[in-house]
């Protein structure tokens, strides 16, 4: 495993945003759903696109909170461009579970 400095972990900006929209992504090659989360303030609200058909819908997903990197450039996925990606954690069988915290807490608040 490569070492990272605490310099460089800082430049990763992972902040709390909550899911306001969420649709299927019948496009994308692999099941996903698109989620448009805000971050509030300067951030506002960013699309992304996260392989989590497994263990939600995207009507469960209205007013969730979730971890995101929001520093990384733009990707396009399919017709859409993801501008954030949400953070998960592989299940037992490789399925994704959503980052998010215990507590809700103010959006847009970073990462320690």
């Amino acid at each position: 495993m490569d070492e990272l400095s605490f310099d460089d972990f800082l430049k990763v900006d992972i902040r709390v945003g909550v899911v306001t929209r969420a649709e299927p992504f019948p496009e994308a090659r692999k099941p996903a759903i698109k989620l448009w989360v805000d971050f509030g303030g300067d951030l506002g609200v960013k699309k992304s696109s996260a392989q989590i058909t497994a263990h939600y819908a995207p009507d469960t997903l209205i007013g969730k909170q979730v971890m995101a990197v929001v520093n990384f450039p733009p990707r396009q996925i399919g017709p859409m461009k993801s501008e954030v990606l949400v953070l998960g954690l592989p299940d037992e069988n490789g399925e994704i579970v959503l980052l998010t915290p215990d507590q809700d807490v103010p959006i847009g608040g970073r990462m320690h």
